[in-house]
């Protein structure tokens, strides 16, 4: 199947990536997903510094954490510093719907590809920038990454436990990046339909710290409405009693109460009426946090977890174990939703990866690419845009691509 076959949403849309490791790749990788033709340019020899941040690699030395976010892409090399490599993504771009870049501030205005260049050659050109802090602002020219964004937008001083001396504690994965990742893509989704009105691409303008800020959600409008700093819960919700993990007999569980009915058939049906009675309302019970999850845990620490988890479901009251990753990828509703595909790459090699979590039933989800080998498109893009095999040797020969 060749790229721009097949029944995806985005089938037809052209998208020029220059972005590398996490935020932009993660945004173009969904728009490959949903059928868009996606172009990744990778510096020539080096690529993407993803391709070495392993432990684990894959056969051909590429690092697992690659893998995650380029399937569904074509791979070109380019050296930006030559003007034929400049020419070359500036042929690309005229023929591009979305052009995604994460270079420094004003970087990329140095080679003559920045928005206001290439919106001359195509007016339709949708051009999102992603950078730590955005264009403007008095942060605005420096570096960027999602640990440095998760102490500074304010994520790790609400995770962690309360006790924890170091400040707070960063999340797992970086949800910064995917964050920010996600509001390129709704950008980008959101412009190409005002082109559809308009005719006319824009500028999307993307900053880690405005991201990270949006995500802070209901713990950004509690500080905003009551003017209390916001502190650590560990497992626990600030606004919501009990929404947390408890230790059962035999280990841990989670427990998330979303309301009063389900608070009250709970406590009923653990024996102890007595307590929702004492803390009817959730306004009660996050008031009297310690006294209510006290007496819960005195009441689960003699029971199973299991005979918990069981008692909540049949309750309809959402419960369950706290899976490690290889436990979550056994479980039964990860294989039941084909949570997990395997592409073959041009090598022959099976690629293990997570799969989109979008289903649509009229334009699914399309898997054609395995993530590529630095480069391995080179000669075919190239021949698109019109060089000979000739000048394409020549290329090769002058380290331009």
């Amino acid at each position: 199947m060749n790229s721009l076959s097949g029944l995806g949403a985005l089938t037809g849309i052209k998208v020029l990536d220059l972005s590398r490791v996490l935020a932009g790749p993660f945004c173009t990788q969904i728009l490959g997903d949903l059928g868009a033709d996606v172009i990744k340019v990778e510096r020539p020899k080096v690529g993407d510094d993803t391709r070495y941040w392993g432990p684990p690699f894959t056969q051909d030395k590429t690092a697992a954490y690659f893998t995650c976010t380029n399937r569904n892409k074509r791979d070109i090399t380019v050296n930006l510093k030559s003007e034929k490599g400049r020419e070359i993504i500036t042929k690309l771009a005229k023929q591009s719907d979305v052009f995604i870049e994460n270079y420094k501030t004003g970087e990329l205005a140095n080679f003559g590809l920045d928005y206001q260049t290439l919106v001359k050659v195509n007016p339709r050109l949708i051009y999102c920038s992603i950078t730590g802090f955005g264009q403007t602002g008095i942060r605005k020219d420096e570096a960027g990454y999602d640990f440095l964004i998760q102490a500074m937008g304010g994520l790790m001083s609400i995770t962690g436990n309360e006790t924890d001396p170091d400040g707070g504690m960063k999340v797992g994965v970086a949800l910064v990046d995917l964050f920010t990742g996600l509001w390129a893509t709704v950008a980008i989704l959101a412009a190409l339909e005002s082109r559809n009105k308009t005719g006319q691409g824009q500028y999307i303008d993307l900053a880690l710290f405005d991201c990270q800020l949006s995500m802070l959600a209901n713990v950004a409008s509690n500080w905003l409405i009551s003017g209390k700093k916001p502190r650590r819960f560990g497992n626990a919700h600030p606004n919501l009693v009990p929404y947390q993990t408890f230790m059962a007999k035999d280990g841990a569980f989670a427990l998330a109460i979303g309301n009063d009915k389900q608070f009250r058939l709970l406590c009923e049906n653990l024996g102890h009426i007595e307590i929702a009675e004492d803390f009817p309302t959730n306004a009660s019970r996050v008031e009297n946090r310690s006294k209510c999850t006290e007496k819960l845990q005195e009441i689960f620490s003699q029971k199973p977890k299991e005979e918990i988890i069981f008692l909540c479901k049949k309750l309809d009251i959402p419960a369950g174990s706290i899976n490690t990753v290889d436990q979550a990828f056994q479980d039964p509703q990860t294989i039941d939703r084909n949570m997990v595909i395997e592409l073959v790459n041009k090598r022959g090699e099976k690629i293990p990866t997570v799969a989109s979590p979008i289903k649509m039933s009229r334009t699914p989800i399309e898997y054609r690419f395995a993530p590529p080998q630095l480069g391995e498109n080179n000669r075919e893009v190239l021949e698109e845009l019109g060089y000979s095999k000739e000048i394409i040797q020549e290329f090769i020969e002058q380290k331009i691509i």
